[in-house]
């Protein structure tokens, strides 16, 4: 939902939301981008409702594209919350007539119960937009401590159990390391996701070993210390293996 738009049951479904996880990687650093709410100074996931006339994840691709400007983007639904006390504190939410929205009241009392879906993106691609309900949008690290409106802290921490499982069956990297990296910049991404040191040889090895990767002939130059080969997915094999899948536990 855009900044303009009054959220009612004529237009969407009542009783189901959506909540999107969007990850971004920005100086060695996992982030995900939030809302921060205008009335009661908390933060929460961009998310919104299901219209009569579109599918889950077509609602899903809506909401990302009206917070991040980008389409078309990979997303993946991870879990569904359903406890019925979640949806006890939507006053930010009703607060929201004092912007002139004027929104249903009777639409948003009520239990909802959100489909959780994740993204992964270019942080640099993003243009970070708030919604009808939020002043600012904004990257916020995962190591910072916010207050989160609802279950909001719930749904992120699924989103990584959800994001570390998928590197054990699926290639990570794509969409949120710039094309050409090197294997110290992807092993930092493994890393940040997995909240843990890798061996550098056993992880350069099992990388290799994917056969998702292709060596360039530059190398990183400006650095401290000896220049690293630049690497870049090999997209014909990525795309492989993602729909094959992948071997081995990291």
């Amino acid at each position: 939902m855009d900044k303009t738009t009054p959220i009612n049951s004529t237009e969407y479904m009542n009783h189901i939301s959506i909540d999107c996880v969007i990850f971004g990687f920005n100086n060695n650093e996992l982030k995900v981008l939030l809302l921060h709410l205008k009335y009661s100074k908390e933060y929460s996931l961009p998310g919104g409702f299901l219209k009569y006339d579109e599918t889950l994840e077509q609602a899903a691709q809506r909401i990302v594209r009206e917070r991040t400007g980008l389409d078309k983007l990979f997303l993946k639904q991870f879990k569904v919350f359903s406890d019925p006390e979640r949806s006890k504190s939507n006053k930010a939410i009703l607060d929201a007539d004092m912007a002139g929205s004027k929104p249903d009241k009777t639409f948003f009392d009520k239990r909802f119960i959100s489909v959780g879906f994740y993204s992964l993106v270019d942080f640099r691609k993003v243009k970070p937009t708030p919604d009808l309900f939020s002043d600012r949008c904004d990257w916020v690290s995962l190591n910072e401590d916010v207050s989160m409106l609802l279950d909001h802290k719930q749904i992120i921490q699924e989103a990584i159990s959800t994001l570390r499982l998928q590197l054990n069956q699926q290639p990570i990297g794509l969409k949120l390391l710039p094309r050409k990296f090197t294997m110290p910049e992807l092993q930092t991404l493994y890393e940040t996701i997995l909240g843990r040191d890798l061996d550098r040889r056993n992880f350069q090895r099992k990388m290799l070993n994917y056969n998702i990767l292709d060596k360039l002939k530059e190398r990183k130059t400006g650095g401290a210390h000896k220049s690293p080969y630049l690497y870049s997915f090999n997209m014909e094999r990525y795309q492989k293996a993602l729909e094959d899948g992948l071997s081995g536990i990291w």
